[in-house]
This record gives C-alpha cells, sequence and structure tokens, in this order.
C-alpha cells in the first residue's frame, strides 16, 4: 500500500483480508475493450499499485487467459513481497464455455496459477454460476473448491454472478463459513443499487462482498456503453441525459458514479477497469494533496 494513499482499506467478511476500497479489474489487460500492449499492462498494473491499490481480480476467460497472463507480468514487475497484494481469479468459465465440474476447476487453478506465476491466490471465484446447475454448484464444484483450499491452492472461495438470487440459493445450502466471498456487479451503482438489499443477509453469513462495474459496464460514462449492452433503449437514454447533465455542470458522471459506490461501507472493494482506476485515483490523490495544503 502506497504511503499516503487516499484509499481506505476495507475488512473482507471474516477473510482477515482488508483491501483497498477501490479493486483493480484486470479484464481489460485481456483486451477485451480493445488494444493493450504487454508494457501498457505492466506499466497500468504498478501505477495502480503505486496510488495505493493492493486487490487485482482476474479471470482464465477474460481475453482466452490473456488477462491473467498479462497480470501475472505487472505483478512480478512490483518486485514486492507477495503479501503485499491480494489476488483473485475465477474458474468455471473459460472461452471454449462453462464447465463446473470437479475436475475442470481443480486443474484450472493449477493453469491460473502457472499464468499468474504465483503459488496460490488469495481468492477462487465460481466464475457467473447462473450459466450452470447450482445444485452442480452446491455439490460438486465448492466441495473440489473446498479441497483447493486445504492444498493451499487458494486461502478463500466464493461465488460471481449477476442475478442476485444465485447466492441465496447457494449460500442457503451450504453450511455456514463454506463462502468467504461474493461478487456482484452492475448491481451497485447509481442506476441500481438492488445489492444493498441483500448487504444484511450476506453479512449474516459472514461473507465479504466485492462489487463490480460500478460505471454499469460503460453505461454512466461520457462516451456511453458499448454497442452490444444489454441495456434497454430507454435505460441508455435515461444515462446519456444524466451524462450530459453532470457535463453542463462541470461534472464527471463516471467519477460521480465511482464516488456513489464507494459510500457504502459494507462493501470491501469496487472493482474498476484500468483505465477508470488510474484517473479516479490520480484525481483523488490531488484531492487529497490539496486539503493537506
Amino acid at each position: 500500500m502506497a504511503a499516503g494513499s487516499p484509499l481506505q482499506l476495507r475488512p473482507l467478511g471474516n477473510t482477515g483480508l482488508k483491501l483497498s476500497s477501490i479493486g483493480f479489474g484486470a479484464s481489460p489487460l485481456g483486451r477485451v475493450f480493445g488494444p493493450v500492449s504487454e508494457e501498457e499492462a505492466i506499466a497500468s498494473v504498478c501505477e495502480a499499485f503505486r496510488l495505493g491499490i493492493n486487490f487485482f481480480d482476474t479471470s482464465p476467460y477474460y481475453g482466452a487467459t490473456l488477462s491473467e497472463k498479462m497480470l501475472g507480468k505487472g505483478l512480478k514487475a512490483l518486485g514486492v513481497a507477495r503479501d503485499q497484494y491480494i489476488v483473485s481469479t475465477k474458474c468455471g468459465r473459460y472461452q471454449e464455455g462453462f464447465d463446473f465440474s470437479a475436475e475442470r476447476v481443480t486443474k484450472s487453478v493449477d493453469e491460473s496459477l502457472e499464468r499468474l506465476h504465483l503459488d496460490y491466490v488469495d481468492i477462487l471465484l465460481c466464475h457467473d454460476i447462473e450459466f450452470g446447475s447450482l445444485d452442480q454448484i452446491v455439490n460438486e464444484t465448492i466441495p473440489a473448491l473446498l479441497k483447493l483450499k486445504e492444498a493451499g491452492k487458494t486461502r478463500f472461495i466464493g461465488l460471481t454472478g449477476l442475478p442476485l438470487g444465485i447466492f441465496t440459493y447457494v449460500l442457503d445450502r451450504v453450511p455456514p463459513g463454506t463462502i468467504d466471498v461474493i461478487l456482484s456487479y452492475c448491481h451497485y451503482s447509481i442506476n441500481d443499487s438492488t445489492l444493498e438489499g441483500l448487504l444484511p443477509y450476506l453479512k449474516s453469513k459472514g461473507v465479504g462482498v466485492i462489487s463490480a462495474s460500478p460505471l454499469s459496464m460503460g453505461l454512466l460514462t461520457e462516451s456511453g456503453p458499448p454497442e452490444w449492452h444489454p441495456a434497454l433503449p430507454e435505460l441508455k437514454a435515461a444515462c446519456q441525459s444524466a451524462s450530459a447533465y453532470c457535463k453542463e455542470k462541470g461534472k464527471n458522471i463516471s467519477k460521480l458514479a465511482i464516488q456513489f459506490s464507494l459510500s457504502n461501507k459494507d462493501i470491501s472493494t469496487i472493482l474498476v477497469g484500468m483505465n477508470s482506476v488510474t484517473q479516479h485515483l490520480t484525481s483523488l490523490r490531488r484531492f487529497s494533496e490539496k486539503k493537506k495544503a
């Protein structure tokens, strides 16, 4: 953690981990949103760490394993002790499709560790579980993840997905303390804060919360969402109007959206793509330096 960083460290459920309140979403390193050179990828990881970020999230699915490879190179370039940063990756979703079988997720972790140049990950997340059988997740995938935890290949395990109901379905069917963390996306932002209603339940289960896509996959940006964005035309239009209104008032809607997402302390960290990370943190640091002056 960089000295004088404007970022808070927040506890993640019962894990004992303390995550920077903004985390580095590494999907852009897989060139998911456009070209990124290896030099840019490594530099963005180093800059994020310098600005106070200690949490980096990736997946073998992002850029067909490229994101993990680039993040691995970036982390190596930091040249710091392994306990200075926290890494999460995922299993079950791949370029070739979904496979939540015990055999595949077990093999998946070894492949990820090799790409990341790590002996272990801090968090292993079952990726977008709504696309599989939730009963398979409960009866086969989670027991396999627990074995990986026992083997020291991951310190903690969790789930990711879009519909909030998938989390309660699984958590109600496993012993307390089995699942350490959930990653939800697009449900705690200025256009959709439905995750808030689930927070007391997750807290009661001792489950840490990571929230991704505070910009709602591009809806809350001045440039607008990509063409493939699944939102209804009415919502896209409303977000575009809101963005124009903010600009009129001299404000950037993306910065406001990130500030809103950061405001809830029951969410340990919000994951932001690499460009937004460095832009937002640079402005945060300028703001904190002005206050000191």
